[in-house]
């Protein structure tokens, strides 16, 4: 007797977003560990202070609170004239987001002794509100918002 039910997938696909297509305004580096964050360069010495420094500067769009204390900067390093920058976003359709980006690459080649600025977007680790600084939660506190 057969039976037209097929049987199992002889071949089971063990990561089924293997296929997915990535979105193409993403760029999906692997960041660093959660457990270093939030940072806030407090202990950075000469140019990668002043970057720190000029990034401090910037308020989210939306709240007037820096996106340092949002913990949405990961990391900060200089060397040779190239500042790099690792930040992400509350969320990957952030309507900001361009806008954002614009202004941190214009902010941080502004700095002094910057010559070149490597802005990368990550998505690793994902922002969660335990990233936002003690500063942070005060400013979105007297915003408004709590969190």
């Amino acid at each position: 007797m057969s039976s037209n039910t097929p049987g199992p997938d002889p071949d089971p696909d063990p990561d089924p977003d293997s296929n997915a297509t990535p979105c193409a305004y993403t760029d999906y580096r692997e960041g660093e560990g959660a457990e270093d964050l939030p940072a806030t360069g407090e202990d950075a010495a000469g140019l990668e202070a002043d970057v720190w420094d000029a990034v401090y500067g910037i308020e989210d769009p939306e709240m007037p609170v820096s996106i340092v204390d949002l913990g949405l900067i990961y990391g900060v390093s200089v060397e040779d004239g190239t500042a790099t920058v690792d930040m992400t976003l509350t969320y990957s359709g952030c309507p900001a987001r361009d806008m954002l980006l614009e202004r941190v690459e214009e902010t941080v080649a502004d700095v002094d002794g910057v010559e070149e600025v490597d802005l990368r977007l990550v998505w690793s680790p994902e922002w969660t509100v335990e990233m936002v600084t003690e500063q942070g939660k005060a400013d979105l506190k007297e915003f408004g918002l709590s969190i």
